[in-house]
């Protein structure tokens, strides 16, 4: 897959998408990442790329020009444009795996108070949200849709099973607690099911285990 990021910021995404398994999978070859410095496309001496908005307003917007020139030469038929913003729909594991099945991704990083809405009108294919909160800026919101979509593509994870058996994987519900080594630890010990050797039984015991932290947690996802 590839994936082009147009950001203010390219710093901020560059290193957490260089490391651990994001790292790996450029490694690997199963991702193509580029960063691409909007400002080197900006206007004037200043390298430009928002102004004031018309109606008044407070803050302020980015300007059509710089983001077309970042993103056209970016684009073929594969492309799909995507812009980070708090207007999006919201981003949830189901979109993950449908945007992983896309050869490339081209990721707009929203900053200010927006884009110039003919950006989303003629440049952009989707907007996303990551959630129903503000961030800063949409360079984070960037790196968290990549770092979930790329560790769906084949031979990502070290095991195919890990995206099918974690929260909002095949279930569609949370995971069930984990436990390690040591078995005893201040006083609190690892439930005696998980060290019976009985298979059926733990597979019984997670589930109803992972069925009781949806509950409490995210019962939401019981009424979907």
């Amino acid at each position: 897959m590839k994936i082009d990021i147009v950001t203010l910021f390219p710093e901020v995404c560059s290193a957490p998408l260089g490391e651990s398994i994001m790292g790996r999978a450029q490694e690997k070859g199963a991702l193509d990442l580029a960063i691409h410095d909007l400002r080197q496309f900006g206007e004037g001496n200043y390298r430009k790329c928002d102004d004031l908005p018309y109606g008044g307003g407070q803050g302020m917007v980015m300007t059509p020009g710089p983001l077309y020139s970042a993103v056209e030469p970016l684009k073929t038929e594969a492309s799909k444009v995507i812009l980070l913003t708090p207007q999006g729909k919201r981003f949830d594991q189901p979109m993950a795996h449908r945007l992983a099945s896309e050869e490339h991704l081209i990721l707009i990083s929203g900053h200010y108070e927006g884009v110039d809405q003919r950006v989303v009108d003629d440049l952009v294919d989707e907007e996303i949200s990551i959630g129903d909160y503000i961030l800063t800026n949409g360079t984070i919101a960037a790196a968290v849709l990549v770092d979930a979509v790329v560790r769906l593509l084949p031979d990502v994870l070290g095991d195919e099973r890990s995206a099918v058996e974690e929260s909002f994987g095949e279930s569609g519900i949370l995971e069930a607690p984990v436990y390690t080594r040591p078995q005893e630890f201040r006083g609190m010990e690892v439930p005696d099911i998980l060290l019976s050797g009985n298979h059926a039984k733990i597979d019984e015991w997670k589930a109803g285990q992972a069925a009781l932290r949806t509950r409490q947690n995210r019962p939401d996802l019981l009424d979907e």
